[in-house]
């Protein structure tokens, strides 16, 4: 792409196994790369999709993997599902428990059933001394004090993780904080209307800050309506910059810095990113 300045970028999540991205998915990696993402998180919501997930991380150097049960798939968790993830968060290249947490808007599974797997993915995380991916619609409440409960009592080491697409206010945010969370931010932030939301990022320290786009859903402006894909994360780089009042290149290191000191990502292209497991030459 010409004109576009060199950046480096990580997308910290994407959905890439999903139909949206069957015809075209190795383009679709191409164009990020072109775009200056230099790596990918692609998120697991299902037993199934996290098996997906590794799959694409086993064949692609870009690619990392997150494993874990959606509050909508929630309904179906037990022992056998805490097995299931327990092994495939045994892959190199699998940097996080999610996407997990509690979705108080569609209630597809019934909100016992979402606390009660939320919870046990969270102490999952703490025995596997990975971060967590959070997802939060509609439960701030719910989602807090489980997640206090977590990181306070049961004191889990380091960097506990990221609660993605935030969408609480201002006092939610200071709480996460203060917690050791990461905040992740995703197309809205780019929309005319936003600005509640850009008022709050500008709240938010840039080195506590995640770009993400959610691919293929919440498209940044200018392409609304159209599948999302992870090269647009400089977009939302580019917009929450501007906010930040930050030059691109600056913000966009600090991003990937982040990304890197949560997920425990190399700072450099390994021999294991190049050859990673399962993939000959």
């Amino acid at each position: 792409m010409m004109g576009i300045v060199p950046l480096q970028l990580i997308d910290t999540h994407v959905h890439l196994d999903l139909t949206e991205f069957e015809n075209d998915r190795e383009t679709v990696i191409a164009r990020a790369r072109e775009s200056g993402v230099t790596r990918m998180i692609t998120v697991g919501v299902t037993l199934e999709t996290s098996q997906a997930a590794t799959s694409l991380a086993d064949t692609h150097p870009s690619i990392y993997a997150a494993v874990g049960v959606h509050p909508h798939a929630a309904r179906h968790w037990d022992e056998s599902a805490r097995d299931t993830l327990r092994d495939l968060a045994a892959h190199p290249k699998v940097v996080a428990i999610g996407e997990i947490g509690l979705d108080y808007y569609r209630d597809r599974s019934p909100r016992a059933d979402q606390r009660r797997a939320f919870r046990a993915q969270l102490d999952l995380a703490s025995e596997l001394g990975k971060p967590v991916i959070v997802h939060d619609r509609e439960a701030h409440d719910d989602l807090l004090q489980i997640l206090t409960a977590w990181a306070v009592e049961r004191r889990y080491p380091g960097q506990r993780g990221v609660v993605h697409c935030f969408s609480g206010d201002g006092n939610m945010a200071q709480e996460l904080l203060g917690l050791g969370f990461y905040l992740g931010f995703d197309g809205p932030v780019t929309y005319k209307n936003a600005k509640q939301l850009r008022a709050l990022v500008e709240q938010i320290p840039a080195d506590r800050i995640l770009v993400e786009t959610d691919s293929p859903f919440l498209t940044p402006h200018p392409h609304r309506g159209q599948r999302n894909e992870p090269a647009h994360v400089r977009l939302v780089a580019e917009a929450i910059a501007e906010i930040h009042q930050m030059d691109l290149p600056a913000f966009a290191g600090q991003t990937t810095q982040n990304a890197r000191n949560l997920f425990a990502m190399p700072t450099a292209t390994s021999s294991a990113e190049e050859n990673p497991p399962g993939r000959k030459g």
